[in-house]
């Protein structure tokens, strides 16, 4: 214990000034060491404040950039946000992309389908589509919540979160499908069907699948002819199908050959091949007399599947059948599986090729109708898809005829423009004549919001680039707001010289003009050819690969794609298949 005590009152002495008084040398020895450190201590203080003021400085970045980032994600909409949590390259290709004039344009089209659809909700809440002018309801399809069903997709991808859980609660609660009415099933698949499953790609929700199953089962006896081309029109509670009395008995041909994305897509998502197989038996149908030209009569016969004398057309009743062929290629990821709808589209596209003529003195190259051996210089509006088809379909050509095809793409596109230009409203007639030294004449003048010039242009900036087609959608979309917007909605024109307005708000002017109209003005990469195809009301539907043995399906008959789903909020939402 003593000696513990007098180890202890030696370390004292350091401690005494005196020891070192009678100590210089160690005086000197510890004034130097309290000045290094006290130069190390000060160094290391200044170093740790210049670290925090350049820490502050990155925060103060950082917080700049993360309220930059939320305004481009409410600029670009939901889906936009989804693609900026892709991966970091896609976060800088966005950022890149966007322009200050196409972002004030998508604001102004969002802010229409807003217009477009609030007075659908004043006015006409569940019913098929608004009547503007009288401000109420109409039941255009059976009271099956047509402008509803078709806005889900519109209002999802343009970020409308509100608004698309409204309609979601509406779909689960109160649409219901047994009702006493003859639908037409081209009508109710790409509307009703096509709006549900894009619903379903897009948020994942089960009710959308569920429903479209409902009414996709009360449709399916219109397939069950000798020929297993389908009836046109069939009754939701009862079956009973049939053709309209004005086709003599025969089927549409863009009728009948319209349904193949839908009802693939539902045995892609439910795993049930009946779907599938009864629409692609309509194309094994018409491939057993499918003509050299690939040129198809508006009326086939639902009892032999041979085709009538009849129009052949790329307007109404002829058009979605060509536009399909390619699609369901598209659909099926271009595998070898679906390579005969391929062959069919570019054989129809050689036949195309037969009905091109230019006018004088303007040259504006048109697509002719064809009755019989003989040419009529007529084109409707409607066939002014053409162009973004044959842009779309371009890429699986190769150079040379890629090249050849995408400038008739570029030539129509002109043509359908100047629809639009050559009234005095700047809105495009139902259709048009063609005459020897006059270039072209409205036939029947009527405008009913029709989206497929818009479709084209969306089409061809998207794979050219060439900003010209975004400045021509302008033009048109500020036509409409001119002359077609009101207080309670959007009507359509009974003449555009006049400029007199019609009552209807027509349920595809929010599925599918709005809807090209802010992809138009959307960076190229906001949303994928390559991950999605739009059906024929411009509903996308997230492409499912394809192989020889049927990847889509198992041999149980059960999907091997598994939906992947996240719900719909700000922090959450992708969907996909894995």
């Amino acid at each position: 214990m003593a000696r513990s005590r007098s180890s202890s009152s030696g370390w004292w002495r350091y401690l005494h000034p005196s020891y070192y008084l009678k100590r210089p040398k160690r005086l000197a020895l510890v004034f130097i060491s309290f000045v290094f450190i006290t130069f190390a201590v000060w160094d290391r203080q200044s170093l740790v404040q210049e670290q925090e003021a350049e820490i502050s400085k990155l925060n103060e970045e950082l917080i700049r950039l993360q309220d930059q980032l939320r305004e481009v994600k409410g600029n670009l909409g939901y889906l936009g946000e989804r693609m900026i949590h892709t991966n970091d390259n896609k976060i800088i290709k966005d950022l890149v992309d966007i322009d200050p004039i196409n972002e004030e344009r998508r604001e102004k089209v969002k802010e229409a389908m807003l217009h477009a659809w609030d007075s659908y909700e004043k006015y006409a809440w569940g019913q098929d589509e608004l009547q503007p002018q009288s401000k109420n309801g109409v039941n255009s399809f059976g009271g099956l919540g047509a402008t509803l069903i078709d806005s889900l997709d519109t209002l999802y991808i343009m970020g409308l979160e509100d608004e698309f859980r409204r309609a979601r609660e509406w779909v689960a609660n109160s649409l219901d499908f047994n009702k006493d009415y003859e639908a037409s099933v081209f009508e109710t698949t790409i509307r009703v069907v096509g709006g549900l499953l894009s619903a379903y790609d897009l948020s994942g929700d089960e009710i959308f699948l569920e429903k479209a199953k409902d009414i996709a089962d009360r449709l399916l006896p219109a397939w069950n002819t000798p020929s297993g081309i389908p009836y046109n029109r069939i009754n939701l509670v009862h079956g009973n199908p049939h053709n309209p009395g004005w086709t003599g008995g025969n089927s549409i041909l863009a009728d009948s050959g319209t349904e193949q994305l839908e009802f693939i897509a539902l045995s892609q998502r439910t795993g049930d091949p009946k779907y599938q197989q009864k629409v692609e038996n309509v194309i094994i149908q018409l491939q057993k007399t499918f003509p050299s030209d690939g040129l198809l009569p508006i009326f086939i016969n639902p009892h032999s599947g041979a085709a009538s004398y009849s129009t052949i057309t790329f307007g109404a009743m002829g058009d979605s059948f060509y536009e399909y062929l390619l699609k369901a290629w598209i659909q099926g990821n271009k595998t070898e599986t679906v390579k005969h709808y391929r062959k069919m589209w570019e054989t129809s596209m050689e036949g195309l090729l037969s009905l091109i003529r230019k006018t004088t003195p303007s040259s504006f190259t048109y697509i002719c109708e064809k009755n019989g051996g003989s040419l009529s210089d007529k084109m409707d509006e409607l066939a002014c898809f053409v162009p973004g088809m044959l842009t779309l379909g371009s890429s699986g050509y190769g150079p040379e005829k890629a090249e050849k095809f995408l400038s008739l793409a570029k030539e129509l596109s002109w043509t359908c423009y100047n629809f639009y230009q050559s009234t005095s409203t700047k809105l495009a007639g139902e259709n048009y004549y063609f005459y020897v030294g006059e270039d072209m004449g409205i036939g029947t003048s009527w405008n009913i919001l029709r989206p497929e010039t818009i479709e084209s242009l969306m089409y061809l900036w998207r794979f050219t680039g060439n900003k010209t087609y975004q400045d021509w959608g302008w033009d048109i979309f500020q036509a409409f707001e001119k002359n077609s917007r009101m207080d309670s909605g959007y009507v359509g024109l009974k003449d555009v010289n006049t400029g007199a307005k019609d009552n209807m708000m027509q349920s595809f002017f929010l599925a599918e003009t709005l809807k090209y109209l802010y992809l138009l003005f959307s960076p190229p990469s906001f949303f994928s050819f390559d991950e999605w195809v739009f059906n024929t009301e411009a509903h996308p539907l997230r492409i499912i690969p394809r192989s020889d043995k049927e990847e889509g399906l198992g041999a149980d008959g059960k999907a091997n794609s598994r939906l992947v789903t996240r719900p719909f909020s700000r922090k959450h939402g992708r969907t996909g298949y894995s």
